[in-house]
């Protein structure tokens, strides 16, 4: 039992299970399918705002462009889902069956050769992750072995994102253009539109989530989160010592990407399409909030500020279709003002001290039990000893 105290304590894994009794138990218990579907897609950004929290909580890097990464895994998703729904049967009606139905709209009589490998699931698997990750790592090895960080690179990684908006509707023959991919139905014959499968899809989402906090809050407990917070505060200091801190950087960042691509594909998955809207520079800024409020030093709080801000878009953007934006403003500066280290930041400034002041005050009013009573025992006399018989008095003159 201590050693799983311990454990605990030691991962910091108190507030992670809260979270997993909160999305496995108590909102599948309480909402209805359409409400879950929506916390399932609000989850999938919470990998992004995990990847913050390493590359810019732990490492310092800020990125503003975390949905290119996203944008990337989830068209890997969509790209195998849209083949499927095309087979030959379900588009006789079109110029060319067997091909999405924007390329045949724009002309294109045969499936490209980049197409090709995502009728694969395997490979699509290993796309999701190898995409973002591999660009990711070209972006970063260029910029950080030449020491360009600060404002440089968050613009950069804006105009990345900016780059990749424009190129994907620009081909709007290969990518769908401004629409993206529509009418994505089955994932190999299993339907992902019924009520069950949205569960399912819920329920991985909510487990490789847990996942993946484990693996940064191993990370971050293990030497190299110590390095990366060395390198946030004193980077010529680690330098100095030896370390190559570009290797480092670049590999929080690619992390942070491959995380992002993963949160896109389960993004495809429950939604059902995947357009340039989540890739573009507003996307990317909104994902960088969603760890800001939740606090960009916490794995767990980052999760519950991808939640909060999506559901205050979605409320304020039913109850007052006129005023969501200005009320989503006054939610992201309220927030950022009143708790410059989110809501993490609100839990150890405020709730953790009120609540140990709260068990101290109730263990000192607990009565105490009197020690039990002394028994003062009589003293006991010693034992008589038995006495020596006398000697007779012929053997006694003789000893004399």
């Amino acid at each position: 039992m201590n050693a799983i105290k311990t454990f605990i304590h030691r991962y910091q894994l108190a507030s992670l299970l809260l979270l997993v009794l909160l999305l496995a138990v108590v909102l599948p218990l309480t909402l209805d399918i359409f409400r879950l579907n929506l916390v399932g897609k609000y989850l999938t950004y919470a990998f992004v705002a995990i990847g913050l929290v390493m590359v810019w909580g732990y490492g310092g890097v800020l990125s503003l462009g975390q949905g290119v990464f996203f944008g990337l895994g989830g068209y890997a998703m969509a790209m195998f889902l849209k083949l499927e729904a095309s087979d030959p049967v379900s588009t006789k009606i079109q110029s060319t069956p067997g091909i999405p139905d924007f390329m045949d709209w724009n002309q294109i009589t045969a499936l490209p050769a980049f197409w090709v490998p995502f009728k694969s699931f395997g490979f699509t698997l290993f796309a999701v992750i190898a995409v973002p990750t591999l660009l990711a790592w070209i972006i970063s090895f260029a910029m950080f072995k030449r020491r360009v960080g600060g404002v440089y690179f968050a613009i950069i990684t804006q105009a990345v994102a900016l780059i990749l908006t424009v190129l994907i509707i620009g081909q709007q023959g290969y990518t769908g253009g401004v629409n993206g991919m529509t009418d994505l139905k089955t994932l190999m014959g299993w339907d992902t539109r019924t009520d069950s499968a949205k569960v399912i899809l819920y329920y991985v989402c909510v487990a490789l989530l847990v996942a993946t906090i484990l693996l940064c809050r191993w990370i971050q407990t293990s030497k190299f989160g110590t390095l990366l917070l060395a390198m946030r505060d004193k980077e010529d200091r680690v330098r100095f010592s030896g370390y190559d801190v570009a290797n480092f950087k670049v590999f929080t960042f690619c992390l942070a990407a491959a995380l992002s691509g993963i949160g896109g594909a389960l993004f495809s998955l429950q939604v059902g399409f995947m357009s340039p809207s989540f890739v573009g520079i507003v996307p990317s800024i909104e994902m960088v909030i969603f760890a800001a409020v939740g606090g960009r030093m916490s794995l767990v709080g980052a999760v519950y500020g991808a939640l909060l801000v999506n559901a205050g878009k979605t409320f304020f953007s039913e109850s007052f279709p006129e005023a969501w934006l200005f009320l989503m403003a006054a939610l992201f500066i309220g927030v950022t003002m009143a708790f410059p280290m989110g809501l993490a930041g609100l839990w150890e400034s405020h709730i953790r001290p009120w609540w140990n002041g709260r068990r101290e005050a109730l263990r000192a009013a607990r009565p105490k039990t009197p020690p039990p009573a002394f028994v003062a025992r009589a003293p006991q006399a010693p034992a008589a000893q038995p006495e020596t018989p006398a000697a007779p008095d012929g053997i006694r003159g003789q000893h004399a």
